[in-house]
């Protein structure tokens, strides 16, 4: 004989609730539409959230591995401008796929990979300005920053790469360079003026009108609008290329765009 499963007596009766795979669906749907509206208002510093694990330590050691690669070979097989563009994207890829922490490490290991294949000093050559640069330019990149504003702040600090690297290489040879090159280019350009003066195409009152602060500050001028033209290409290489490796940086400005289609 069966047991009858009666309720206890008082209690309230609960017909049973049938459920089919259309409530089960109609629940798919919510939740999908909920992590949809969560992803649209999320703010967009939050696209580079800190991961971890295997896939984040095998992608930082690649990309800074790749960057030692690009400086090594450009170093002693220089193909032209080309690799130079791709210097500080490794660590960009970085910050943008696994955050800071991530890129600090690339930057370090590239460097310190660096330091025993080329020595020390080609290593610092290419933390400073490159490796920063990189860093700098995910930072700003997983900020949404406009081109203007991340191409300005590498241009500092490219320039600032730029005296590093006179700084270095003076303190390795014990001459200053920066002193070296002003007097060099000052007496390149007397010697200028006195040919045209001698074949009377200028007047002799522009003899000895070039000194050496005007050259320093047209080198400092020429010295940063050689870094702005420098980051556009970036710049540029790294809106096509990124993009097609899930990081997508900001899009250029209206005009850029202009120019490419046409």
């Amino acid at each position: 004989m069966s047991q009858s499963s009666d309720p206890a007596p008082g209690a309230k009766f609960v017909p049973p609730v049938e459920t089919t795979a259309s409530d089960f669906d109609g629940l798919d749907t919510y939740l999908d539409y909920r992590a949809s509206e969560l992803e649209a208002d999320a703010a967009p510093d939050m696209a580079h959230r800190l991961k971890s694990g295997p896939l984040a330590m095998v992608e930082t050691a690649f990309l800074a591995s790749t960057a030692a690669l690009i400086w090594l070979v450009n170093t002693y097989f220089p193909p032209g401008p080309i690799l130079r563009l791709l210097f500080p994207l490794p660590m960009a890829l970085v910050y943008l796929r696994w955050g800071p922490r991530a890129a600090w490490m690339s930057a370090l290991v590239s460097g310190l990979l660096l330091s025993v294949l080329m020595g020390p000093p080609r290593s610092l050559l290419f933390l400073m300005p490159y490796a920063l640069l990189g860093v700098q330019l995910g930072f700003l990149w997983a900020r949404r920053a406009n081109w203007y504003i991340s191409i300005g702040a590498g241009s500092l600090l490219g320039s600032l790469g730029f005296f590093f690297r006179l700084w270095l290489m003076s303190l390795l040879i014990g001459e200053d360079l920066w002193v070296y090159l002003t007097t060099q280019v000052t007496q390149m350009l007397n010697w200028g003026l006195e040919r045209l003066v001698g074949l009377g195409i200028l007047e002799v009152g522009v003899l000895g009108q070039a000194n050496v602060e005007a050259i320093q500050l047209l080198a400092l001028v020429s010295v940063l609008a050689s870094n702005v033209v420098y980051l556009f290409s970036v710049h540029l290489a790294a809106w096509l290329l990124l993009g097609r490796l899930g990081a997508k940086i900001p899009a250029p400005p209206g005009w850029v765009q202009d120019l490419l289609k046409d």
